[in-house]
């Protein structure tokens, strides 16, 4: 789902199968391209999802927002851990989701 936070307002809806693709698979190098200069340190996945539909509506009660900056705190805080510490990291937080389900595979 994507919202106008500056310029008319709207919603837009994207509809679809996804995939998880994680930085050892073969399809990563060429995805990561679309999002980055470089590649950063602790990517942990790219969701590659096949578009069936979009939809929109008026979005007349989304606020109005100014950017300011891209924040470089993720960057900062993974820089400072080694792989070792990122791996372990990732096992603890990122392998169930908020709900308890399972997400991301620690390997």
């Amino acid at each position: 789902m994507f919202c106008a936070f500056s310029g008319p307002p709207n919603v837009v809806r994207l509809h679809g199968h996804g995939r998880v693709v994680l930085p050892d698979d073969v399809d990563f190098p060429d995805l990561q391209k679309h999002f980055l200069d470089q590649p950063q340190h602790a990517v942990r996945a790219i969701i590659d999802v096949e578009v069936d539909r979009v939809s929109d509506s008026c979005g007349f009660s989304v606020p109005r927002l100014d950017y300011v900056e891209d924040r470089d705190l993720l960057v900062r805080h993974f820089g400072r851990k080694n792989n070792e510490e990122v791996e372990a990291y990732m096992t603890a937080k990122n392998s169930y989701s908020i709900d308890g389900l399972p997400a991301l595979s620690p390997e």
